[in-house]
């Protein structure tokens, strides 16, 4: 008998594909390939919830029908075309391999219609199209994991690319919406994984290198919004600089404590727009490259604005290396990140009215009872100046 040890070693080697296959059964070839998949063993899982989508379906379809006395009566005679043995055929079936699972479900155009149904009327028809067409380009996927979650939960964004290098550790999932099974996989094909859930027919494109200075014309062509959540200061200049060549709009959302820091720079209505609002001056890339975490946290401050950097925040950054590894994060600063950046990703694919430069989103100034006392916000004061003073800001 084959040892223990030798068998979890190997099955923790083996790396199942991150991407949905999709059968129309009403091909011969896609019978049966889906069959050769049950006699391999590739399928343990079968989920058919056809006929209550296809409830789903009618209601929004038919919203004058819903409340009448013969509603049932009236959906069993459109249910008809369906029922028997042919039912199966009808909609797609989609076999994830990462879980073994087949799931039967519409095609895109009413798997779309039912899905943002109550979306309707907070987002219009023409609103929700374009948000759904929209290509989207996200740098780092600790906070940006939160961003591309949040986007297809509103029904955006078909079209996504996704660019980071790390694997996903157990010193993630304070503040990254995954399960321990992820643990060791690229966060890229996590995530990938996690929007393939809610939306299979979404169109991925992976960058597992990371945003490189090889690779980064490519990932930005051809998009409509540009999200920064990576930590490389040099990377995040040459993100500009593509997004001002192409003239595209770049949302970057930053952890701070329990709030977080949303920043638009709007390259797509003026070029000329200021790098980091004009932040940290005019550095270089070579300059931004040869900087240690120190270096980084310093420019960071500079970035976000040190009075805006909460008191926990600024002990915590002079404590790295220290008592602590890395500058904190905490998940509920990482999802109302991850909010506050699909929200003005929306309000930018559908033309809307947006703030131009920047916006805090704070749970203290709404939460906190003392936040706005005399006491507290001297303070705040207090510390940022001596913070200032320290980094020498």
């Amino acid at each position: 008998m084959e040892n223990l040890e030798d068998i979890l070693s190997g099955r923790s080697t083996a790396r199942a594909d991150s991407k949905p296959i999709f059968f129309n059964l009403e091909k011969d070839v896609d019978r049966d390939t889906l069959s050769s998949f049950f006699s391999e063993s590739k399928i343990q899982h079968v989920v058919d919830e056809y006929r209550e989508q296809q409830l789903e379906l009618f209601q929004v379809n038919n919203p004058t029908l819903v409340y009448s006395p013969d509603f049932t009566d009236q959906f069993q005679a459109y249910w008809k075309q369906f029922n028997g043995s042919v039912a199966f055929r009808h909609g797609v079936w989609v076999f994830f391999p990462w879980i073994s699972t087949l799931v039967h479900i519409l095609n895109e155009e009413d798997f779309f219609r039912v899905r943002t149904a109550r979306n309707r009327y907070l987002v219009n028809e023409e609103e929700q199209k374009a948000f759904y067409d929209a290509t989207i380009g996200i740098g780092g996927l600790s906070v940006g994991n939160s961003v591309a979650l949040s986007l297809v939960l509103q029904g955006g964004a078909r079209k996504l690319r996704l660019a980071d290098h790390d694997n996903l550790a157990l010193s993630n999932l304070n503040r990254i919406r995954a399960g321990v099974e992820f643990l060791g996989l690229p966060k890229v094909l996590m995530a990938a994984r996690q929007i393939y859930s809610l939306n299979p027919y979404s169109e991925i494109e992976i960058f597992p290198e990371g945003i490189t200075p090889d690779n980064i014309g490519s990932f930005c062509d051809g998009l409509d919004v540009l999200v920064d959540e990576i930590d490389t200061i040099g990377i995040k200049l040459l993100l500009r600089e593509e997004a001002r060549k192409r003239k595209l709009p770049i949302v970057m959302g930053a952890d701070n404590g329990d709030n977080a820091i949303i920043d638009i720079e709007r390259h797509d209505f003026d070029p000329q727009t200021p790098f980091f609002h004009g932040m940290i001056g005019e550095p270089t890339y070579e300059e931004l490259i040869k900087l240690d975490k120190f270096g980084i946290g310093r420019v960071i401050t500079q970035m976000l604005g040190p009075e805006n950097i909460t008191i926990r925040m600024q002990e915590s950054l002079l404590a790295m290396g220290k008592t602590i590894v890395s500058w904190p994060q905490l998940g509920d600063a990482a999802l109302l990140n991850g909010i506050g950046v699909a929200y003005c990703i929306r309000k930018i694919t559908t033309h809307q009215s947006l703030e131009k430069e920047r916006a805090l989103l704070s749970l203290d100034d709404k939460l906190d009872a003392e936040f706005h006392t005399p006491e507290q916000e001297k303070k705040r004061r207090d510390a940022s100046g001596e913070f200032k003073k320290m980094l020498g800001l």
